[in-house]
């Protein structure tokens, strides 16, 4: 199965990979001992559970995470197949001994101390690149995410779901443990701006735009977006669903200011024009950020 992408020993791609583990396994580890274990935030996985368990039982975080993650990825690898390679295994044992060799040297103080509002907003950021540079070497974080695949291939269920519903679950057990109702709402905090930031580090930030124009003018838009904004497009022929006449669509991307200039001539040879313009994460082809370095990033 294919699933296991292997790099070539000490190339390259191999140091660049197993770096963005282990620096992505430390800010990760830095997030929570820093700013999320201490006010008994439980964002969702392992680490959610063993933060509970710490509490309750006085035990190590990642040491406890570790627990969970080692028979979740042989049971994972049994059920699944090997979707798991050693870049998974490297990654959360990395992430278990500088979580627990961060809280010995740092303590368990918050980084940040009667503030839990802004703890949860930068643990779920150092959460976030931490996350996104593992998921950038092609590895995965394990634990939790391996239970929602299990469950995923014998319900059929979508695995994003599960995957909040785990994440949820795991939520509601701190809320039981802790009956505090702040603790499950900072816990989403951390959540959302956890997925928000890997979305980032994995697409980047783009400010590009894809417009789609429908005119009777398209040769005129045609030739604007060639000649002066020299950028590059495709016509698409299609047939209007009310009138049945032909209609020709450009599509293009533009920057923001090219999209400003655009619309405003495209407005003054046909106020009539239908344009959309959708919000680009990522633009990948001639003119942008080629492919081939897409792969390989």
């Amino acid at each position: 199965m294919a699933f296991i992408q292997k790099d070539k020993l000490f190339s390259l791609r191999w140091v660049r990979n197993y770096s963005f583990i282990l620096i992505g396994a430390f800010i990760m580890a830095s997030g929570f001992v820093l700013f999320i274990t201490p006010y008994k935030i439980v964002p969702g996985g392992v680490y959610g559970i063993s933060i509970v368990l710490h509490y309750i039982l006085d035990t190590p975080v990642g040491l406890m995470a570790l627990a969970f993650d080692i028979p979740l990825t042989i049971i994972g690898i049994r059920v699944l197949g090997p979707r798991f390679g050693m870049k998974t295994v490297v990654g959360f044992f990395a992430t278990a001994i500088f979580m627990d060799t961060l809280t010995y040297f740092y303590g368990s103080e918050p980084l940040v101390k009667d503030d839990a509002l802004l703890s949860s907003i930068f643990g779920g950021l150092f959460i976030g690149v931490g996350l996104g540079l593992i998921f950038k070497a092609k590895a995965t974080s394990g634990g939790s995410d391996i239970v929602a695949m299990i469950i995923s291939k014998y319900t059929k269920l979508p695995l994003g779901q599960l995957m909040i519903m785990v994440d949820s679950v795991i939520v509601l057990v701190g809320l039981i443990a802790f009956k505090d109702w702040k603790i499950p709402l900072y816990s989403l905090i951390v959540i959302f701006i956890t997925g928000k930031v890997v979305d980032i580090i994995l697409e980047g930030m783009s400010y590009d735009k894809v417009l789609f124009i429908v005119s009777d003018k398209s040769k005129e838009i045609k030739d604007k977006i060639v000649n002066d904004l020299n950028r590059g497009g495709t016509m698409v022929h299609g047939e209007g669903m009310y009138s049945g006449n032909e209609k020709s669509i450009v599509f293009t991307v533009v920057t923001r200011r090219e999209m400003s200039m655009l619309t405003e001539f495209v407005n003054g040879i046909d106020p009539n024009a239908f344009v959309t313009v959708l919000n680009s994460n990522e633009i990948l082809g001639n003119g942008f950020k080629s492919l081939k370095e897409k792969v390989e990033d």
